[in-house]
């Protein structure tokens, strides 16, 4: 299903879980759902939207992923789901979480937002949950201006993706099909007359995520330049990884699994603790040499305002999402960055360096 954005893709995936049609393993007023706190906001917000409760494990310093080891020690009776993100690009051990999904008989979504084109063991992450979503933003690996989608190969959920995209109609024929089923008018459902039409009847509360034609012809235009853009932010993340690895002794360097082929969003740093200048310093020094900087998005979501009080579990401690949230950074690998470009952006960090 192609929605409006990758907000919009996380908050179909999971409210589509939410469904009654799925019995028991729906999700319902104040079950649980498996989450990292260090994260962009919309991982976490359906969760919260849906009533659910979100709980929380912390993540690995050098892949910025979710502590997989943690997984099995935050299941309860009241867990119905896991939702994590490929990080920066950086595929998490999707193959060990989805054994334990199965395990548990818990739903999966793999948030791959920023993780197109990128391969746990020779297969492409979204694969292996039972639901995948992606971004189409403008710095994503392709855009469609805003957009996004969720894809699955199970049926079931996928006509209840589109049922939330679309109104929360019970009726699965796509915009501008009419009777597939060929009872558009034959059907019985809640306390409707026989025979209303199907194209109307509601069977979940819904909202209206699709995206424009407009949209749709841009990321059409963009997949034809995508294995492009995969081979150009890999060699641009290898560019500054040779070259800025001399600086070990002060930044903790991303790591990723060897059976994984990442397709970068970012090249992300953590300063070590017994660093002699901060994150603020750095990142205004590269700002000042109009080289933009972002944060892990969120850091440490339980420290903003909006989910101070929001009710939730932290399993373990949330110590290194704090130290990413102090003391992380990254710079992009945008396909359009020269060689020039990513050499002024390592002659800067060795002018900063050389002060110290």
């Amino acid at each position: 299903s192609i929605v409006n954005s990758g907000s919009s893709a996380n908050l179909a995936a999971i409210s589509a879980l939410t469904s009654p049609k799925l019995g028991n393993r729906r999700i319902k007023k104040g079950d649980e759902v498996i989450t990292v706190a260090c994260s962009f906001p919309t991982t976490v917000n359906p969760i919260i939207q849906n009533q659910a409760i979100p709980v929380f494990i912390d993540v690995d310093l050098e892949t910025r992923n979710a502590k997989v080891g943690l997984i099995e020690k935050a299941i309860t009776d009241k867990t119905k789901a896991i939702i994590l993100a490929h990080t920066l690009g950086n595929p998490f051990d999707v193959d060990k979480v989805a054994k334990i999904a199965k395990k548990y008989n818990l739903w999966l979504i793999e948030d791959c937002c920023d993780a197109l084109g990128s391969k746990f063991g020779g297969k492409y992450v979204s694969t292996f949950g039972d639901l995948a979503t992606f971004s189409f933003y403008p710095a994503h690996q392709i855009t469609m201006g805003e957009g996004g989608a969720v894809v699955t190969n199970n049926p079931d959920l996928y006509v209840l993706v589109n049922s939330f995209c679309e109104w929360g109609r019970d009726c699965w024929c796509r915009t501008g099909q009419d009777n597939r089923c060929g009872r558009r008018f034959k059907f019985k459902l809640g306390n409707l007359p026989y025979g209303y039409d199907h194209k109307y009847t509601y069977s979940h509360i819904g909202y209206n995520l699709k995206a424009t034609d407009l949209q749709a012809a841009i990321g059409l235009a963009q997949l034809e330049k995508l294995p492009s853009f995969i081979k150009l932010r890999r060699k641009n993340f290898e560019f500054l990884y040779k070259n800025l690895k001399k600086y070990e002794e002060y930044f903790i360097f991303p790591e990723w699994l060897k059976q994984t082929e990442p397709c970068w969003f970012g090249f992300m740093l953590v300063l070590r603790e017994n660093c002699p200048f901060t994150r603020l310093q750095i990142v205004n020094y590269l700002q000042e040499n109009k080289i933009e900087t972002r944060s892990l998005f969120a850091g440490n979501l339980l420290k903003h305002p909006a989910y101070i009080g929001i009710k939730h579990r932290v399993v373990g401690n949330l110590i290194n999402s704090d130290l990413i949230m102090n003391n992380g950074f990254w710079i992009g690998v945008y396909p359009g960055n020269s060689a020039e470009k990513l050499k002024y952006v390592v002659s800067k960090f060795k002018e900063f360096l050389a002060m110290y």
